[in-house]
């Protein structure tokens, strides 16, 4: 059987993206602090790009005067293979030749506040228990075993080791780190270096001179009960009345379950919004948040490399050239990421009115599918405009995923936003009886009076992403 060699044509179409196109996408999704950090390092990698000066109108006066001597480069006649003269730069990207590709505000100039003024760091709890330690160690080994023991302390003030790991981290005998352990936990704050739950409330009881009283009883041997509320079983184990059981509770209310939380806040996370929603006479209006954006422009200088009756090489020309290129589109696709962001925010204005004049509870749905629509583009752009984004509105500051969510059908034929009925389920909850609080069947119930029809596993969902507890777990001991 002999072998034979074919030759097939085949046509196929591919989805290329251009280099342009990709840089576009790779905008959109970021926040104006990543623009602005992308801005500044391609001003590093591109001479082309340079900053306007804001604060000389003299210095822009005199460039702005270099930049309309630049002439048109003449194209010669022998010069066939270069078709960079045949673009008209001027027509297409004209308007980012000037000065800058958007008006920049005069910035406010504030002074640094005096060092006196400045904020100093909060100690750790690691440093106040090393503190302690140096003060009060009775000899090294005690200073040594005592500083591993602070090293596996948690932020909460739980010691996440075991006794014999510490014991293996030098040469110490188990009993000499137990010694250690006891001597850290009567530290400062008291509960501190405990190995669990039980353990950081039984310690805290010592100083109030609890010890061997019914409230270390209920910790140390009816915990789960005392979790569960199980006040009539509690109040038959410890031979008592109901009420003498209901004291002791309030004073293990009192006590602290994460005694290092104190010394280990959490750092406050601030965002800085990238569209304001502001009210104005005309009505709403987005207004993008370039505060900290560079106002770029095409350097006139590198411009007059161009010009083919200087003394450039041919190889300074091609440089000049690649780079002005690539200025131009990093400079519309900055461009066109603001705009598109803008006829978002616009959008939302339209669908969102009633929740920018009277709060959350006027919360439409909204799909991306419906934005998309209304300023004509695709979904997926819509997408990465509203990824890790935020809008400041007369409302507050709310992430742009905020407004997109499902909605549920009402009796009176409107559809109604899933945060809306969250936020409708969290005042039930909060106006409900302390001492009689609302199964999920009764908040159910509710919600159907006002023409929300939900199943009970619905409003249980609800309540668990509200972070509620239940019914039994809300109930106030009296």
């Amino acid at each position: 059987m002999a072998i034979q060699q074919k030759l097939q044509a085949r046509l196929s179409q591919k989805l290329i993206l251009t280099p342009s196109l990709q840089q576009a996408i790779k905008l959109l999704p970021m926040t104006t602090l990543e623009l602005a950090e992308l801005l500044n390092q391609e001003m590093v990698e591109n001479p082309l790009l340079e900053e306007v000066p804001t604060d000389d109108p003299v210095a822009q006066e005199q460039e702005q005067a270099q930049a309309s001597e630049v002439a048109e480069p003449e194209k010669k006649p022998d010069d066939k293979g270069d078709t960079w003269d045949d673009q008209d730069y001027e027509y297409f990207f004209g308007e980012y030749l000037d000065d800058g590709y958007r008006q920049r505000q005069p910035q406010e100039v504030k002074e640094l506040p005096p060092i006196e003024n400045t904020l100093s760091s909060k100690g750790s709890l690691a440093d106040h228990l090393m503190w302690q330690l140096n003060l009060q160690a009775a000899d090294d080994q005690t200073r040594d075993i005592g500083a591993a023991i602070v090293g596996n302390i948690d932020d909460d003030g739980y010691l996440v080791a075991s006794v014999n790991e510490i014991a293996a981290l030098g040469p110490w005998d188990v009993v000499d780190v137990e010694r250690a352990l006891e001597h850290i936990q009567a530290f400062d704050p008291v509960g501190v270096a405990a190995r669990d739950l039980q353990e950081c409330l039984l310690l805290q009881l010592k100083p109030l001179g609890l010890e061997g009283s019914a409230v270390e009883t209920l910790i140390r041997e009816h915990l789960r009960l005392l979790q569960n509320h199980r006040i009539p079983e509690l109040a038959k184990a410890l031979g008592c009345e109901i009420d003498e059981i209901k004291q002791h509770i309030e004073v293990i209310k009192h006590l602290d379950p994460k005694p290092g939380s104190r010394y280990t806040p959490a750092d406050s996370q601030y965002v800085i919004p990238d569209v304001y929603i502001v009210k104005t006479d005309e009505g709403y209006r987005a207004v993008l948040n370039e505060d900290g954006l560079p106002q770029l422009r095409i350097s006139p200088v590198y411009r007059r490399l161009l010009d083919k009756g200087g003394e450039n090489s041919d190889e300074t020309r091609a440089y000049v050239k690649d780079k002005f290129r690539a200025a131009l589109w990093l400079l519309k696709s900055v461009d066109q990421r603001q705009k598109t962001i803008l006829k978002v925010g616009n959008s939302l204005i339209n669908f969102q009115r009633a929740f920018l004049d009277h709060g959350i509870e006027h919360l439409r749905p909204l799909v991306l599918r419906d934005v998309a629509n209304d300023i004509g583009m695709h979904e997926s752009t819509v997408s990465r405009v509203v990824n890790n984004k935020y809008v400041h509105t007369p409302q507050g500051v709310y992430e742009l995923k905020f407004f997109f969510h499902s909605g549920i059908s009402s009796s009176y034929g409107e559809s109604v936003s899933s945060v809306t009925i969250k936020q409708r389920i969290r005042k039930i909850i909060e106006a409900e009886d302390a001492k009689r609080p609302l199964s999920d069947s009764k908040i159910m119930n509710i919600l159907q009076k006002e023409g929300l029809v939900l199943a009970r596993r619905t409003i249980a969902k609800y309540r668990e992403e509200l972070k509620i507890p239940t019914s039994n777990q809300r109930k106030i001991l009296y």
